[in-house]
């Protein structure tokens, strides 16, 4: 590339597995069917998408401050997309902290004890339990992740989502968290200006009607194709153009 050629730009996306997940399980990160890559190829722009199955808002802001990738891919970003929070919302019987502690058990035998119990206790226990992550704190996180950025790159546009929906029988099939962490983004959201995408909004029939994922959770392609349809209009009010009208 010439240095008077335009840099191609980035769509920089920190996620959770509904971002990669499809009907059958996980998936790359370039493959074409998952919304990230739906809406990166719309804009014509190249994909960044940083994230982990049951990441929450927190998650964002470490991987914002501590991923080599987020920091190259900055500099190329023509938006950032935080499609977190679903997890936060989830109910968890151990505090985040003490159930990620599970995978370091040592011998393995008793790690397998400790997963397969804690996986017996949870969906008994999802109904009473309290969120991943409270409201509050995600929306504090989201804060911090998106000052931070915008004090390297001022002005970048940024869009957000709340939470989907589920009928997981490892949660219980509880989602009483849902409303709180709804409230708390939405009002982060209007007081910075970031728009909010209600992944309720573009996946909930899919979900509910048993048609997405047979774990209850994640989406299939039609859902994929309606997020990145909201996506789009996210962008765009955010100040994104396509490159169909210019941009």
């Amino acid at each position: 590339m010439s240095s008077s050629e335009t840099p191609r730009k980035t769509l920089l996306v920190f996620c959770d597995s509904l971002s990669y997940y499809g009907p059958t399980g996980g998936l790359p990160a370039d493959d074409p069917r998952i919304w990230p890559n739906i809406v990166a190829s719309q804009l014509d722009w190249d994909l960044e998408l940083i994230g982990r199955i049951g990441w929450t808002c927190r998650d964002v802001w470490w991987a914002a401050i501590q991923d080599p990738r987020s920091w190259a891919a900055l500099p190329r970003a023509g938006a950032v997309v935080f499609a977190t929070c679903g997890m936060d919302s989830l109910p968890s019987p151990l505090p985040t902290a003490v159930r990620e502690l599970i995978r370091y058990v040592r011998p393995p035998l008793f790690r397998r004890w400790a997963r397969d119990g804690y996986g017996w206790l949870q969906p008994r226990l999802s109904p009473v339990a309290r969120p991943a992550l409270p409201a509050h704190l995600s929306a504090d996180y989201l804060e911090q992740t998106r000052a931070a950025i915008d004090f390297n790159r001022p002005g970048i546009p940024f869009v957000a989502c709340i939470p989907s929906v589920h009928v997981a029988e490892t949660y219980g099939k509880s989602h009483r968290w849902r409303d709180a962490t709804v409230t708390a983004i939405t009002d982060w959201g209007r007081r910075h200006g970031v728009p909010i995408v209600d992944l309720k909004a573009a996946v909930g029939d899919e979900v509910m009607s048993g048609r997405g994922n047979p774990d209850g959770i994640h989406w299939n392609f039609e859902a994929h194709q309606a997020v990145a349809d909201l996506m789009m209009k996210g962008l765009a009010e955010a100040g994104v153009t396509t490159v169909g009208s210019g941009g």
